[in-house]
């Protein structure tokens, strides 16, 4: 199998590292039905990809075989910003050829420095992308990864930008969306939310990105003023029409099968 590495993944402080390791023991507990995860967000710059790759690190180190597939075709970020250095000679395929026509399952997968974890990157971005996620080939590459992986991880496009997500999460057993903290509006949570599940996937929940790590307990323990960049999660109240977080338990009550 083709090999590849990061030469630039950062390492998260230890509450952005704590919150990766709930948000990823919570993802166990979701459901045996639940192999093929997109995560999404409504604007670009929400930190969807970071929280992605630090889930596929994670998820790895908590012994899980999983994949992540990269499929934000037009505007990907994951060879450039986590120095990707692919390790086998010859020709570099990824998600955008494979999905084309031009590569095979086996040519586009890449197994990683990190144990247990692997990825279909993007190599080439286009335009036209819409037409390559609605192809018979992308449900194909998803069910063939979930037959032999724990779970599939999908980076996918923002919901608010690209009618994308709305194609991949067909294909996909849940939703996670990224919020930054105080950027997103009530309405575009909701527009989102609606446009995910009219493609019939169920949303798990949110990840509130960027929030401060403020609370008096936590004072207790980080006493000086620092910002962190905490994860905290919730999830959206479709019956009340406003974003409530409510904590960890309430993210991931769905029961497991």
């Amino acid at each position: 199998m083709k090999k590849l590495r990061f030469s630039a993944f950062p390492p998260l402080s230890y509450a952005g590292s704590e919150a990766i390791n709930t948000l990823c023991t919570n993802l166990t507990f979701s459901g045996n039905g639940i192999k093929k995860i997109m995560i999404s967000s409504c604007h670009a710059s929400e930190g969807k990809t970071t929280i992605t790759m630090n889930v596929l690190r994670t998820m790895a180190k908590l012994g899980k075989r999983v994949v992540l597939v990269d499929c934000d075709l037009r505007r990907s970020t994951i060879v450039k910003h986590f120095g990707v250095e692919f390790e086998s000679a010859g020709e570099v395929y990824g998600t955008t050829h494979l999905l084309a026509g031009m590569a095979t399952e086996e040519d586009a997968l890449y197994e990683t420095d990190i144990p247990g974890a692997y990825i279909v990157p993007v190599i080439k971005t286009v335009r036209n992308s819409l037409s390559l996620l609605n192809s018979d080939r992308m449900k194909q590459l998803l069910d063939w990864l979930a037959e032999y992986f724990d779970y599939v991880l999908v980076d996918a496009p923002p919901i608010g930008a690209l009618i994308d997500a709305a194609q991949i999460a067909r294909y996909c057993d849940g939703t996670l969306l990224v919020v930054n903290y105080n950027a997103v509006t009530k309405k575009e949570l909701a527009d989102a939310k609606t446009q995910i599940e009219q493609s019939g996937c169920p949303i798990l929940g949110t990840v509130i990105n960027q929030a401060a790590f403020d609370s008096y307990l936590n004072r207790k323990y980080y006493y000086k003023s620092y910002y962190y960049n905490y994860y905290y999660y919730g999830y959206y109240n479709s019956g009340s029409g406003s974003h409530r977080p409510h904590g960890l338990k309430a993210l991931f009550s769905r029961k497991k099968k």
